[in-house]
């Protein structure tokens, strides 16, 4: 999914990859050890091929922090290496605005093994016959176990895990973070108590009308709730979604023609209403995913956030080690009614046509178990997706709670590897969120009823 990266890109350039293997040291948490100490897990040889989207590939500076990134190229001469001394990469960089276009092009020529990319763009691989399933090489290998990553990605993520629900073709590498923050100081100066563990959509509205106007110990303008208003994957209104048990669709995107859609029902009204009144609080320019640009940092004017990341007041913890905002800044769970929302993953796969199947699955694991994302963590912030990853220091509590986030949510119907919701469930919910925010929102019940007829339309031409 090309937003969780673009996100991730952002943080690369303002400021977000661990070992696993069948066998030996690989799935240790070893990532300290000296070259000479690390045991070798496999002799095969062979050369594999390797695309990632938007990694660095070489060492670099934080541009921020003033911290030295180490780049893969290293990570690699220095943990991969010594692991597998008869296995070259060769590795192939892959910007992410036109990863999928020339990693499908790279598919079906067969000029690709393994591929790192959005979890959108894998699962239409998926459904294309480009990818290969890796069931057998789970069911082969006693000493993999999928434990290992978070329950909630592992088991449902439309990022690994086909739409017939049953095969599985990728492995989790990279988590999105999306949890609601929000700034302890602008509370108190207001008089607002500070927001629930788990808030609920009432709560959220409330307390954003409250702290939206002149902030009365400043005098500066407030606003009381932020969000992406025209984000490609709808992660607000999918969160809402799940607040307001509004299930948007049954069925199986295995079989889109007989999709039972539930776009118009009173639960779905509610989410829409709620978008309409939210409307009111935030920066005008949040229809356009801009306005909290100074979100996170002292001179921030936004009560809450939702669907952030925490990324700028982490940055400024790991450049000067000074906590007043990191205590300031306070990342809850989700809207959902155990904190879910939309959990944004991407994965390793493997091209259908892969040469050597053996050790692309060697590197596959070794790609998304604990040394890589141990590695990409702390150089990136990638956050991770595994169950316990104890190289996230206590201070990261913006990538802990978007962790507890991942293990809740399911993977649901309203997601952007259903075609319908990427191409017009998502673009009609943006706009009429641009509407709302001009006093212009359209009838609910008729856009709702509008909607489910073009989504019925459009399995009946499935």
């Amino acid at each position: 999914m090309k937003k969780l990266f673009t996100i991730f890109s952002v943080m690369l350039i303002a400021l977000g990859l661990v070992a696993c293997s069948s066998s030996g040291s690989s799935g240790s948490k070893g990532g300290d050890k000296k070259k000479s100490d690390i045991e070798v897990v496999s002799d095969i040889e062979a050369t594999v091929r390797v695309s990632l989207a938007g990694w660095q590939l070489e060492d670099g500076i934080d541009p921020i922090t003033g911290i030295d990134n180490v780049g893969f190229d290293t990570f690699i001469k220095e943990e991969f290496n010594p692991r597998f001394p008869n296995i070259k990469l060769e590795v192939y960089q892959v910007p992410w605005e036109n990863a999928q276009a020339k990693q499908t092009a790279m598919l079906q020529s067969g000029d690709v093994d393994l591929i790192y990319t959005g979890g959108a763009f894998a699962s239409q691989w998926m459904q294309q016959g480009l990818l290969r399933s890796i069931d057998d090489l789970l069911s082969n290998d006693s000493g993999f176990s999928g434990d290992m990553y978070l329950k909630g990605i592992w088991e449902n993520s439309y990022s690994t895990v086909a739409f017939d629900g049953n095969t599985r073709f990728g492995l989790p590498a990279i988590l999105g973070k999306r949890v609601t923050i929000y700034d302890k100081k602008i509370f108190e100066d207001w008089g607002v108590e500070p927001l629930s563990e788990n808030p609920t959509p009432e709560e959220i509205l409330d307390k954003a009308k409250q702290m939206t106007g002149k902030n009365p110990v400043t005098g500066e303008d407030n606003y009381g709730l932020w969000w992406s208003g025209n984000a490609l994957n709808a992660s607000t209104f999918v969160a809402l979604t799940h607040a307001f048990g509004a299930e948007g669709a049954t069925g199986s995107l295995d079989d889109l023609k007989n999709i039972e859609w539930k776009l118009n029902t009173p639960e779905m009204v509610k989410v829409l209403e709620w978008l309409k009144a939210a409307a009111e609080y935030p920066p005008v320019d949040f229809v356009n995913a801009q306005g909290a640009e100074n979100f996170g940092i002292e001179t921030n004017n936004i009560a809450i956030a939702l669907d952030h990341s925490g990324g700028a007041t982490m940055g400024e913890y790991r450049a000067n080690k000074d906590k007043e905002l990191l205590d300031r800044f306070v990342p809850v769970l989700n809207l959902g009614p155990k904190g879910e929302g939309w959990v944004a993953m991407d994965p390793f796969v493997m091209a259908k046509d892969a040469k050597n199947v053996e050790a692309s699955w060697e590197v596959m694991k070794f790609l998304t178990g604990y040394e890589t994302q141990k590695w990409n963590y702390e150089n990136f912030q990638a956050t991770p997706t595994l169950a316990e990853a104890d190289f996230v220091p206590s201070e990261d509590k913006f990538v802990q709670k978007a962790m507890e986030v991942a293990a809740v949510s399911p993977s649901v119907m309203m997601d952007e590897a259903n075609p319908f919701f990427s191409s017009e469930i998502a673009p009609a919910i943006n706009g009429f969120i641009s509407q709302a925010a001009n006093d212009q929102a359209p009838d609910i019940q008729k856009f709702l009823d509008d909607l489910q007829k073009r989504a019925e339309d459009w399995s009946a031409r499935q």
